[in-house]
Protein backbone atom coordinates (compact mmCIF):
# COMPACT_ATOMS: atom_id res chain seq x y z
CA UNK A 1 0.00 0.00 0.00
CA UNK A 2 1.56 3.81 -0.85
CA UNK A 3 0.78 6.73 1.83
CA UNK A 4 0.92 9.51 0.26
CA UNK A 5 1.14 13.02 1.72
CA UNK A 6 -2.43 13.90 3.48
CA UNK A 7 -1.89 10.82 5.58
CA UNK A 8 -4.16 8.21 3.24
CA UNK A 9 -2.86 4.90 2.11
CA UNK A 10 -4.40 3.43 -0.82
CA UNK A 11 -5.21 -0.33 -1.36
CA UNK A 12 -7.07 -2.91 0.10
CA UNK A 13 -9.49 -2.82 3.53
CA UNK A 14 -7.86 -3.07 6.34
CA UNK A 15 -9.23 -4.13 9.65
CA UNK A 16 -9.65 -0.35 11.11
CA UNK A 17 -13.10 1.12 11.66
CA UNK A 18 -14.86 1.26 8.57
CA UNK A 19 -16.20 4.81 7.77
CA UNK A 20 -17.73 4.66 4.12
CA UNK A 21 -18.58 1.73 2.03
CA UNK A 22 -19.08 1.79 -1.70
CA UNK A 23 -22.62 3.07 -1.69
CA UNK A 24 -21.78 5.90 0.53
CA UNK A 25 -18.93 6.80 -1.64
CA UNK A 26 -20.99 6.89 -4.73
CA UNK A 27 -23.39 9.57 -2.25
CA UNK A 28 -20.64 11.62 -1.80
CA UNK A 29 -19.38 11.80 -4.99
CA UNK A 30 -22.77 12.38 -6.47
CA UNK A 31 -23.45 15.09 -3.83
CA UNK A 32 -20.11 17.18 -5.00
CA UNK A 33 -21.22 16.89 -8.57
CA UNK A 34 -24.24 18.65 -7.59
CA UNK A 35 -22.81 20.80 -5.31
CA UNK A 36 -19.62 21.87 -8.71
CA UNK A 37 -22.87 22.15 -11.18
CA UNK A 38 -24.29 24.77 -8.60
CA UNK A 39 -21.28 26.49 -7.53
CA UNK A 40 -20.02 27.03 -11.40
CA UNK A 41 -23.25 27.76 -12.76
CA UNK A 42 -22.65 24.19 -15.07
CA UNK A 43 -19.62 22.30 -16.55
CA UNK A 44 -18.63 24.81 -18.98
CA UNK A 45 -14.47 24.83 -19.23
CA UNK A 46 -14.54 22.40 -16.03
CA UNK A 47 -11.30 20.44 -16.01
CA UNK A 48 -10.54 17.47 -13.76
CA UNK A 49 -6.84 16.87 -12.49
CA UNK A 50 -6.56 13.71 -10.29
CA UNK A 51 -3.76 13.77 -7.96
CA UNK A 52 -2.23 10.10 -7.84
CA UNK A 53 -3.14 7.32 -6.23
CA UNK A 54 -6.34 7.87 -5.04
CA UNK A 55 -7.47 11.21 -6.09
CA UNK A 56 -7.07 9.33 -10.49
CA UNK A 57 -9.72 7.15 -10.06
CA UNK A 58 -11.78 9.14 -7.84
CA UNK A 59 -11.61 12.20 -10.37
CA UNK A 60 -12.66 9.46 -13.42
CA UNK A 61 -15.78 8.38 -11.03
CA UNK A 62 -16.76 12.32 -10.35
CA UNK A 63 -17.04 13.20 -14.29
CA UNK A 64 -19.15 10.19 -14.32
CA UNK A 65 -21.52 11.75 -11.18
CA UNK A 66 -21.37 15.08 -12.54
CA UNK A 67 -22.39 13.56 -16.31
CA UNK A 68 -25.80 12.00 -14.17
CA UNK A 69 -25.89 15.46 -12.12
CA UNK A 70 -25.75 17.25 -15.23
CA UNK A 71 -28.54 15.33 -17.05
CA UNK A 72 -30.83 15.70 -14.16
CA UNK A 73 -30.56 19.76 -13.62
CA UNK A 74 -33.04 22.02 -14.60
CA UNK A 75 -30.70 24.83 -14.48
CA UNK A 76 -28.77 23.22 -17.32
CA UNK A 77 -29.62 23.97 -20.65
CA UNK A 78 -29.22 21.04 -22.82
CA UNK A 79 -29.16 23.67 -26.05
CA UNK A 80 -26.51 25.95 -24.89
CA UNK A 81 -24.21 22.97 -22.99
CA UNK A 82 -25.17 19.99 -25.08
CA UNK A 83 -23.62 16.67 -24.01
CA UNK A 84 -21.50 17.41 -21.06
CA UNK A 85 -17.98 15.98 -21.99
CA UNK A 86 -15.77 16.25 -18.99
CA UNK A 87 -12.22 16.39 -19.18
CA UNK A 88 -9.90 14.29 -17.24
CA UNK A 89 -6.50 14.32 -16.40
CA UNK A 90 -3.72 13.57 -14.13
CA UNK A 91 -1.64 15.80 -12.26
CA UNK A 92 1.88 14.59 -10.74
CA UNK A 93 3.45 16.26 -7.70
CA UNK A 94 6.07 13.93 -7.16
CA UNK A 95 8.80 16.93 -8.01
CA UNK A 96 6.87 19.58 -5.83
CA UNK A 97 6.65 18.25 -2.66
CA UNK A 98 8.34 19.73 0.19
CA UNK A 99 9.81 16.19 1.92
CA UNK A 100 11.82 14.81 -0.78
CA UNK A 101 15.09 15.79 1.02
CA UNK A 102 13.68 13.71 4.13
CA UNK A 103 12.18 10.85 2.24
CA UNK A 104 13.95 8.27 -0.87
CA UNK A 105 12.66 9.90 -4.29
CA UNK A 106 9.71 8.78 -5.55
CA UNK A 107 9.29 7.69 -9.26
CA UNK A 108 7.15 10.61 -10.78
CA UNK A 109 4.22 9.81 -12.55
CA UNK A 110 2.42 10.62 -15.89
CA UNK A 111 1.16 14.07 -16.11
CA UNK A 112 -1.51 14.02 -18.52
CA UNK A 113 -3.51 17.55 -19.24
CA UNK A 114 -6.83 17.15 -21.46
CA UNK A 115 -6.26 18.70 -25.18
CA UNK A 116 -7.59 21.62 -24.32
CA UNK A 117 -5.09 22.39 -21.43
CA UNK A 118 -6.19 24.87 -18.52
CA UNK A 119 -5.29 28.21 -19.63
CA UNK A 120 -8.25 30.11 -18.41
CA UNK A 121 -10.36 27.14 -17.39
CA UNK A 122 -11.16 25.89 -14.21
CA UNK A 123 -9.29 23.50 -13.09
CA UNK A 124 -10.64 21.05 -9.92
CA UNK A 125 -8.30 18.85 -8.49
CA UNK A 126 -9.18 15.80 -6.60
CA UNK A 127 -7.91 13.93 -3.86
CA UNK A 128 -8.54 10.66 -2.06
CA UNK A 129 -8.29 12.82 1.67
CA UNK A 130 -6.76 16.19 2.82
CA UNK A 131 -4.77 16.19 5.74
CA UNK A 132 -1.82 18.65 6.68
CA UNK A 133 -2.28 20.40 3.12
CA UNK A 134 1.06 19.90 2.10
CA UNK A 135 0.15 18.02 -0.95
CA UNK A 136 -2.46 20.51 -2.65
CA UNK A 137 0.46 23.46 -2.43
CA UNK A 138 2.83 20.93 -4.11
CA UNK A 139 -0.07 20.44 -6.56
CA UNK A 140 -0.75 24.00 -7.14
CA UNK A 141 2.93 24.66 -7.80
CA UNK A 142 2.43 21.74 -10.57
CA UNK A 143 -0.15 23.63 -11.80
CA UNK A 144 1.81 26.74 -12.02
CA UNK A 145 4.27 25.11 -14.15
CA UNK A 146 1.55 23.77 -16.54
CA UNK A 147 -0.95 27.24 -17.24
CA UNK A 148 -2.46 29.45 -16.05
CA UNK A 149 -5.98 28.52 -15.04
CA UNK A 150 -9.05 30.62 -13.78
CA UNK A 151 -9.49 29.40 -10.97
CA UNK A 152 -8.40 26.23 -9.07
CA UNK A 153 -11.18 24.32 -7.18
CA UNK A 154 -10.59 21.14 -4.66
CA UNK A 155 -12.70 18.22 -3.90
CA UNK A 156 -11.76 15.77 -1.35
CA UNK A 157 -13.75 12.81 -0.71
CA UNK A 158 -12.42 13.15 3.09
CA UNK A 159 -11.01 15.84 4.79
CA UNK A 160 -9.76 14.63 8.35
CA UNK A 161 -8.25 17.79 9.68
CA UNK A 162 -4.49 18.52 11.12
CA UNK A 163 -4.15 21.28 8.58
CA UNK A 164 -0.27 23.16 8.67
CA UNK A 165 -1.14 25.53 5.48
CA UNK A 166 -3.99 27.51 5.06
CA UNK A 167 -5.74 25.18 2.83
CA UNK A 168 -9.28 24.65 2.44
CA UNK A 169 -11.44 21.96 0.20
CA UNK A 170 -14.23 23.40 -1.60
CA UNK A 171 -16.31 20.33 -1.85
CA UNK A 172 -15.70 17.32 0.85
CA UNK A 173 -17.92 14.15 0.42
CA UNK A 174 -16.68 13.59 4.82
CA UNK A 175 -15.47 15.32 7.57
CA UNK A 176 -13.88 12.75 9.76
CA UNK A 177 -12.08 14.22 12.94
CA UNK A 178 -8.93 12.25 13.37
CA UNK A 179 -5.94 12.15 15.53
CA UNK A 180 -2.65 12.46 14.20
CA UNK A 181 -2.10 8.83 15.81
CA UNK A 182 -4.72 7.49 13.26
CA UNK A 183 -4.24 6.85 9.50
CA UNK A 184 -7.09 7.13 6.98
CA UNK A 185 -7.17 4.05 4.71
CA UNK A 186 -9.23 4.22 1.50
CA UNK A 187 -9.72 1.44 -0.64
CA UNK A 188 -10.64 1.87 -4.15
CA UNK A 189 -11.03 -1.29 -6.52
CA UNK A 190 -9.63 0.62 -9.58
CA UNK A 191 -6.32 0.52 -7.22
CA UNK A 192 -6.31 -3.10 -6.64
CA UNK A 193 -9.08 -3.17 -3.72
CA UNK A 194 -11.96 -6.23 -3.23
CA UNK A 195 -14.18 -3.35 -2.38
CA UNK A 196 -14.73 0.32 -1.99
CA UNK A 197 -13.89 1.39 1.58
CA UNK A 198 -12.66 4.37 3.91
CA UNK A 199 -11.29 3.42 7.33
CA UNK A 200 -9.43 4.55 10.25
CA UNK A 201 -7.46 2.89 12.12
CA UNK A 202 -4.44 3.71 15.19
CA UNK A 203 -1.21 3.16 14.51
CA UNK A 204 2.14 3.81 16.68
CA UNK A 205 3.96 7.10 16.73
CA UNK A 206 6.68 5.68 15.24
CA UNK A 207 4.48 5.07 12.08
CA UNK A 208 3.19 8.14 11.72
CA UNK A 209 1.96 8.65 8.11
CA UNK A 210 3.82 10.85 6.10
CA UNK A 211 2.20 13.99 5.27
Amino acid sequence: MATNLSGATAGAPTSGKKILGDAEIARSLLRIAHEVIERNRGLEDVVLLGIPSGGVPLAHRLAEALAVAASTNTAIDPAANGDPMIEVGTLDITMYRDDLGRHPIRVPRPTTIPAGGIDGRTVILVDDVLYSGRTIRAALDAIGAIGRPSSVQLAVLVDRGHRELPIRADYVGKNLPTSRSEKVVVALTELGATADAVTIETIPASEEATR
